[in-house]
């Protein structure tokens, strides 16, 4: 049997453009990707806690350290600068991996730095959501 698992979460990130003209994808600061195990082209679920919008399309590598968040194409109109998103990402496992499954959580501030990662927030035995 397989199970799709959570593999990786930016929660609350803060949308810092959004460029209707580009083609497509979300272009996230590449040290935010690095930290998620995101890889570039990979595909992501947005979802957009301002506004209550879904979508999904793939992850571009922004300049590191710029706390870049950009929705690109099409996916502008779902969201502004501004709003605060998740991004996430699921990867398919059998269920003995699922088991022990642990996925690569960031947390970040208003400027999209990472505060905190998963392993972090665990042993502040924080609730993670």
């Amino acid at each position: 049997m397989q199970i799709t698992m959570l593999k990786a979460k930016i929660h609350r990130a803060t949308v810092t453009r959004s460029d209707l003209d580009y083609e497509g994808s979300i272009e996230i600061d590449r040290s935010l990707m690095e930290a998620a195990k995101l890889l570039p082209f990979e595909l992501v679920h947005v979802w957009n806690v301002t506004n209550g919008e879904r979508f999904q399309t793939y992850a571009v590598p922004g300049q590191p350290g710029s706390g870049t968040i950009c929705i690109n194409g099409a996916a502008a109109h779902k969201a502004r600068v501004g709003d605060l998103v998740i991004i996430a990402s699921f990867v398919t496992l059998d269920e003995a991996e699922a088991r022990s499954w642990k996925p690569a959580l960031v947390f970040v501030d208003a400027n999209n730095r990472p505060v905190a990662l998963s392993e972090k927030r665990r042993k502040q035995k924080l609730r993670v959501c």
